[in-house]
């Protein structure tokens, strides 16, 4: 769909890396993603090997760890790339690659743990997951009970975790758990902790969607790590995690305006090519009205993550418009998908249409990384309202 003034925000050296990992979905992605939906994942350690080589994983991260050192105006771009392919379960995966399991890291972690998970991550090496949700904690992340105690040099976890993506090939969890019984926010910790260990299960989940993203509840028995696998300090995960949040959240939004995009080129070829009443779809003023509306949305939609990527790239802090970007993408996420799948009809009903990646792959967003009904809370009191 054709956009102009794209040179206000973006550089031929933007332009350039955009045309690689366009190219990159096009040859390496798009192809296999039938197959990957019906064996219900995706080879990740291939997949992101090559991202590795390419860069894509590191964009943003420092050049001493393998990564490229660049503004948010490529992360973006690379969301948006990523979020055109024919299906979302692999992009969701790189997402939490990117956006989820290393910034942390990144930010927190020791040379020990830059050195030897978040620099293998960024070269493709180690596939990461993020590990926060549990059976009886989502959106309330205080609520989670998974524990880590300190013996000597070691912690040793005991609980679970629930819906986490990319864990049955992860090589390491980013996972929270609570270290004190004191209560409140300086109870929980972050921990790097290895999946090659005694005392860790994966057992697989099925999903509605994003069949070709592997997803798991994980078990923890004792599970002993040592103690330099600390993320940052003890008592201060959940800080932490709030703040890693905002990374995922971002993440979200391109890929959101993205694949409801794609989703609409689409619908309009169908409404081009499909007569009833005697003339195309496309001529009926009531579908092209509600194409306006959605492209409308969109398009509001890329503009405050544009601002978001201002704020960033300022060093500001873009809380309130990330959590606003989220709350609107869950929303576009449902409506978008479900108005296009009507507008074809039966077919849209039709698993084999590729419109039905775009309907069931999306609905996971409003949930995920918050609720639209946290978002909504948050930004109220915020708000003072």
């Amino acid at each position: 769909m054709a956009r102009s003034h794209n040179d206000i925000y973006f550089s031929q050296e933007h332009d350039m890396a955009r045309k690689t990992i366009r190219e990159f979905v096009r040859k390496e992605i798009d192809p296999n993603v039938e197959q990957w939906e019906k064996d219900e994942i995706a080879p990740l350690k291939n997949i992101f090997k090559k991202m590795g080589e390419l860069g894509f994983l590191g964009l943003v991260y420092d050049p001493e760890y393998g990564g490229q050192g660049l503004d948010y105006w490529y992360q973006v771009i690379l969301h948006e790339e990523l979020g055109r392919a024919k299906a979302l379960g692999v992009p969701m995966a790189v997402a939490v690659q990117t956006d989820m399991a290393t910034p942390g890291i990144a930010k927190y972690g020791s040379e020990y743990l830059k050195q030897n998970y978040l620099k293998p991550a960024i070269a493709g090496d180690f596939v990461a997951s993020i590990a926060i949700t549990e059976p009886d904690a989502g959106s309330d992340v205080a609520g989670i009970q998974t524990r880590a105690v300190r013996d000597g040099d070691y912690y040793i976890i005991n609980g679970s975790k629930t819906f986490i993506t990319n864990a049955t090939q992860a090589d390491f969890l980013t996972l929270l758990a609570k270290t004190s019984e004191t209560g409140g926010y300086h109870s929980f910790s972050h921990f790097i902790v290895p999946t090659n260990l005694p005392g860790f299960q994966a057992n697989k989940l099925h999903k509605i969607g994003m069949h070709c993203s592997d997803t798991a509840e994980l078990f923890f028995d004792n599970l002993k790590i040592p103690a330099e696998n600390l993320l940052g300090k003890e008592g201060e995960g959940f800080i932490q995690q709030m703040q890693q949040f905002q990374h995922e959240r971002f993440s979200i939004l391109p890929m959101v305006y993205s694949a409801c995009e794609a989703a609409i080129e689409l619908t309009v070829e169908h409404l081009k090519q499909r007569k009833a009443f005697g003339e195309p779809l496309i001529k009926k003023q009531v579908l092209r009205h509600r194409l306006v509306e959605m492209s409308t949305q969109i398009e509001a939609l890329r503009q405050l993550t544009y601002h978001i990527v201002r704020l960033l790239n300022k060093g500001l802090d873009a809380t309130r418009e990330i959590t606003m970007g989220k709350l609107y993408a869950g929303r576009l996420a449902r409506e978008i998908p479900d108005a296009c799948l009507q507008m074809f009809g039966g077919m849209g009903y039709m698993a084999e249409t590729p419109i039905t990646h775009y309907y069931r792959d999306l609905r996971i967003l409003p949930i995920g990384g918050g609720a639209d009904e946290v978002m909504a809370d948050y930004l109220a009191k915020r708000e003072g309202y």
